[in-house]
């Protein structure tokens, strides 16, 4: 593949993995990456926050019984937001059609479904990013096959801890027996809070079993990303200085994104 493609992951609903692919898709916006966002989780929630028009369109389902070039045209729409100048966001399309492809046991041809609909508009992107099913059957694993990187949301408490470990072991897993290229980004934490001494515990609990792999910067706990997410909104564009914090940790958390896709010249939003 061309484009750098990285899959948005989590074994736990309920951390912000959609939340997380949001904010990394506001990120891109503001650096004028030409970026798509493939909607591969069921509940759709992706194709809500980023404003996308859906009708008169097919969706990631139909792509993944039929992923020729004009199927794949016909699913992908514009996101609602925009600016004078910039790369648009696409979207691929969610559907609660798609959990009918997510059974435990994906066939060698189900798996790289993604992989060949992606190959058909790869030059026409410098960024995909997959929001993935909150499980470990086949639409996170078909997701997987067509990425580069995957990173993995999580928050500081007990379960999701046991879940990161759990995703990264299943990310080797499918590295080595489906795709080479697969390599994991690392962990983002969201959702901490700075005065929580448990949250405090669990962080550094995390960077003891996974050191490098714990991302910079954590992602604390903050309203304006539901706001700006409620209103199909980048937070880049959210107003006030909590959602302007919020901005900058995506731009940094892209760049990191970037230096691994080697993804053209990436300037930080200011």
């Amino acid at each position: 593949m061309l484009v750098h493609v990285l899959s948005i992951s989590s074994l736990k609903g309920g951390v912000g993995k959609t939340t997380v692919t949001l904010g990394l898709a506001s990120a891109a916006f503001a650096a004028n990456l030409r970026t798509l966002v493939v909607d591969f989780d069921p509940q759709s929630d992706v194709s809500t926050g980023l404003g996308v028009d859906t009708r008169n369109h097919l969706s990631v389902a139909d792509v993944l019984a039929h992923p020729n070039l004009k199927t794949v045209r016909q699913a992908i729409a514009p996101a609602g937001w925009s600016a004078p100048g910039h790369a648009p966001i696409d979207v691929m399309i969610g559907s609660p059609s798609a959990v009918n492809f997510d059974g435990p046991h994906p066939t060698a041809r189900e798996v790289w479904r993604l992989e060949e609909a992606l190959a058909t508009v790869e030059t026409e992107y410098d960024l995909v990013l997959i929001d993935c099913a909150p499980s470990l059957n086949a639409l996170t694993r078909t997701a997987w096959a067509a990425s580069d990187r995957v990173v993995v949301v999580t928050e500081p408490g007990l379960f999701s801890v046991a879940a990161a470990d759990r995703a990264l072991r299943a990310i080797e897993e499918v590295r080595r027996g489906l795709s080479p290229r697969l390599q994991p980004l690392g962990l983002i934490i969201n959702r901490v809070r700075s005065q929580s001494l448990e949250h405090q515990f669990r962080i550094q609990e995390l960077r003891d079993m996974f050191g490098p792999l714990v991302l910079q910067p954590q992602l604390p706990e903050r309203t304006s990303l539901q706001q700006a997410q409620g209103a199909a909104r980048p937070v880049h564009a959210w107003p006030g200085e909590a959602a302007a914090d919020m901005a900058r940790n995506f731009d940094q958390l892209l760049n990191r994104v970037s230096r691994a896709g080697k993804i053209g010249e990436y300037a930080p939003h200011s």
